[in-house]
């Protein structure tokens, strides 16, 4: 999968309450809820965010509850892919299940800065920072991880996988 996009650079410990506010959690719409994303941290983002746009975060991005709607937001509000320092586990769960692209990148989250230019390459974990030409490289999805967010979610691939007698 290939993936580009402006980014939308945040700090450590952006939280589940901040991807998307408790708030808004009494709905299920993905358009309802993209509306709000990031509101509390960036309340222009919703507005700013083009699909393919992509979020960069320091450590511990998605921490917080487990709320499925922080990577149901954000991937409605069209966030290809979030790269981080690290993730929250149960984010990083979720946002699998969801088909939200995350990668773990420490080095190419320090050398981008918000509004850069990135292309990612989730077969080979290449990331590369369109307006310097700088590259990093991320863990690349195993197989079966990659097969769930090309479906769109676990979800649909699981009815992919129905449909076609598997």
């Amino acid at each position: 999968m290939h993936y580009e996009g402006t980014v939308f650079r945040y700090g450590r410990d952006v939280d589940t309450d901040v991807i998307i506010p408790a708030r808004y959690l009494n709905s299920s719409d993905h358009a309802h809820l993209a509306a709000h994303a990031m509101e509390d941290l960036d309340p222009t983002f919703a507005e700013r965010v083009q699909p393919g746009d992509i979020v960069v975060a320091e450590e511990n991005f998605g921490c917080g509850s487990s709320r499925e709607h922080a990577p149901v937001a954000l991937k409605a509000a069209g966030v290809s892919c979030v790269i981080a320092k690290s993730f929250a586990r149960i984010f990083y769960r979720n946002a699998i299940n969801v088909g939200l692209a995350i990668l773990e990148c420490p080095d190419a989250v320090d050398a981008i800065a918000d509004g850069a230019r990135v292309a990612v390459d989730t077969e080979t974990g290449t990331i590369t920072n369109l307006d310097t030409g700088a590259a990093f490289t991320a863990e690349p999805f195993p197989p079966f991880i990659a097969e769930i967010i090309e479906a769109g979610g676990l979800v649909e691939r699981t009815r992919q996988k129905l449909a076609r007698g598997n």
